[in-house]
């Protein structure tokens, strides 16, 4: 694990500047072998008898305990995954319980700018304001173990799409006058972009009964 990390004791939430780390693995095969069989393990589980209460500390873990104990079992599996996906999901509600008030100024912006279906499919209500983007990203959360599990993957790209625009364009309006800012903007939204992409190529193969 990194010295970043090691810096860091649960129960604890993690600023967005730490979205999308990585972790160390001394074992990458023994973890990603655990990564799949928990996550899978875990899905089935909760599919199968969804009691409100496990959902709900399901959605809840991250507040209650952090990320480190989901990113050393799912950070390293690959992006197109059950725990990848899985992975991208946690990291995503993180970032946005994190810091509300960046989400969803990116998010209306994005909105703004975008010129597609993205802000229907994701589901924010207009205006979508700090306690709506909580309240969102908990929900499409839920949707993983309670609903459609495509379903929420697609809403999922979606909300990474319209957020990745919101960051493009002020990236853009900051890139004269305060570059660094601009950088870190730049940077959330190309995550953001790759995000989209993998949650969307995971909700294809879930519905081809791929998703591994």
């Amino acid at each position: 694990m990194s010295d970043e990390s090691r810096g860091f004791h649960k129960p604890v939430r993690r600023p967005a500047e730490l979205f999308d780390r990585l972790f160390a693995a001394d074992d990458p095969a023994e973890v990603s072998r655990v990564a799949h069989s928990t996550a899978h393990a875990l899905l089935a589980r909760v599919r199968a008898d969804p009691d409100g209460q496990v959902v709900d500390r399901l959605v809840a873990f991250t507040d209650q305990h952090g990320i480190d104990d989901i990113a050393e079992l799912w950070s390293r599996a690959p992006a197109k995954s059950l725990p990848g996906a899985l992975w991208r999901l946690y990291l995503l509600q993180l970032m946005i319980h994190d810091d509300p008030r960046t989400a969803a100024l990116l998010y209306e912006r994005g909105r703004a700018e975008l010129a597609s279906a993205d802000e229907v499919i994701a589901g924010a209500p207009t205006p979508a304001g700090p306690d709506e983007l909580v309240a969102l990203v908990d929900q499409i959360l839920r949707g993983l173990f309670e609903g459609d599990f495509a379903v929420a993957l697609d809403r999922a790209a979606a909300f990474c799409r319209v957020q990745a625009s919101g960051a493009t364009h002020l990236a853009d309006d900051y890139e004269a006058t305060e570059p660094q800012r601009a950088s870190t903007f730049t940077t959330r939204a190309l995550r953001l972009s790759d995000y989209a992409a993998d949650l969307a190529a995971c909700a294809a193969l879930w519905r081809r009964d791929a998703l591994s």
